[in-house]
């Protein structure tokens, strides 16, 4: 039995291949889970180039151009620097869609404004205002990974079309 994340992974897959359109990710509390969704569908190289794993300031700062300004004031996981991370997806590899997650999954690194389970989702067509979305997940540690995963692929099936 197919799971819905391989089943929207698959159909986007198909429909930016038809659309000739392409896809990279940035990511960091799903740590490279996103871009995983992608690369396990045969033929996905052909829209899928690559993703940046941002795990921490110095790497969404140097990788993804995230200003230093944003990471102090609002910190990692927010919506301004999904934003940004975004931002950097496009002008990294040039694609037509963006997707970014940023959160806490826990067990440990909660705070008040962020407790675990906080995640912000980004996905964006290229031209277009972005989608940044604030979830509080519930679970463990790869619970929360993988409803963030399930949760951007929704988003990006939507804005492609696909659904």
């Amino acid at each position: 039995m197919q799971d819905k994340m391989t089943f929207l992974s698959e159909g986007i897959i198909k429909t930016l291949q038809t659309n000739h359109q392409s896809i990279a990710t940035a990511e960091s509390c799903t740590g490279g889970l996103l871009a995983y969704q992608f690369t396990a569908i045969a033929g996905a190289s052909e829209v899928f180039l690559g993703g940046i794993v941002s795990y921490t300031d110095k790497i969404k700062h140097q990788c993804l151009g995230v200003p230093k300004e944003l990471l102090e004031c609002y910190g990692a996981v927010s919506e301004p620097v999904v934003r940004a991370m975004l931002e950097g997806v496009f002008r990294v590899f040039g694609v037509t869609y963006a997707m970014a997650t940023s959160g806490v999954a826990g067990p440990s690194g909660g705070s008040a404004q962020n407790p675990v389970g906080t995640v912000y989702i980004g996905v964006q067509r290229y031209g277009l205002e972005p989608i940044v979305e604030r979830h509080l997940l519930t679970g463990e540690r790869k619970e929360i990974q993988h409803q963030s995963c399930q949760i951007a692929l929704e988003r990006l099936a939507k804005i492609s079309k696909f659904c």
